[in-house]
């Protein structure tokens, strides 16, 4: 399985893409910014997109989202109950100072226990809300990678205090969805470098009691 970590945009969120050799399919996780870039390592590894992937409709996660659909007519997939934050895409884009994106419609709910398929691996979609209302992350068995977005990341969690944000929710979340999963299991968070959950269950200050 081809798998591509690209930083994209102002906040350098951690988009994913992810190839099958056999069929050339891909998956795109979080497309937030840098469209070309992401289309670029797509055309490198004669990829066509089936699908792209939010894990949270924050501006840094979301913002390409229009323009990676334009470009490769791949359908989206977001938690419904991301759809308000969605909506107000401007006035996040005003928080950070910088130019509202193209909107897109949102094609597919991404709900608990859904699944998307990439050759022989199967992407199942955790709903883990915390960070946002509707957050998810993305279980990759075949692959042994969790996807987080911005539940869980080396040393921390994500923030509670923005909209939709609530900080008992989100260890609820990190404890009945991601410690469940084996210790091995490599996690690419939403930003900064990659962890396993074992790491994480035994120093992540947060996590403690959990």
């Amino acid at each position: 399985m081809i798998h591509e970590i690209l930083p994209v945009g102002a906040l350098q969120c951690n988009c994913s893409i992810f190839g099958d050799e056999q069929t050339r399919e891909a998956i795109v996780i979080d497309p937030g910014d840098n469209i070309d870039q992401i289309l670029e390592i797509l055309a490198r590894h004669s990829l066509k997109v089936k699908a792209i992937v939010i894990t949270h409709a924050h501006i840094d996660h979301i913002g390409g989202a229009a323009k990676l659909k334009a470009a490769t007519g791949a359908a989206v997939h977001m938690n419904a109950s991301d759809q308000a934050l969605y909506d107000h895409l401007d006035v996040q884009a005003a928080w950070l100072q910088m130019k509202t994106p193209e909107r897109t419609a949102i094609d597919t709910e991404a709900r608990d226990g859904d699944s998307l398929k990439l050759g022989d691996a199967v992407f199942e979609v955790l709903h883990t809300p915390g960070h946002t209302q509707g957050s998810i992350s993305l279980w990759i068995p075949a692959e042994n990678k969790l996807i987080a977005g911005d539940t869980l990341f080396r040393d921390s969690i994500g923030r509670t205090d923005l909209p939709g944000g609530n900080d008992r929710q989100i260890l609820r979340s990190i404890r009945d969805k991601l410690l469940t999963l084996p210790d091995e299991v490599e996690v690419v968070p939403g930003h900064g470098a990659g962890t396993t959950i074992g790491r994480e269950r035994e120093q992540n200050p947060f996590l403690r009691g959990l």
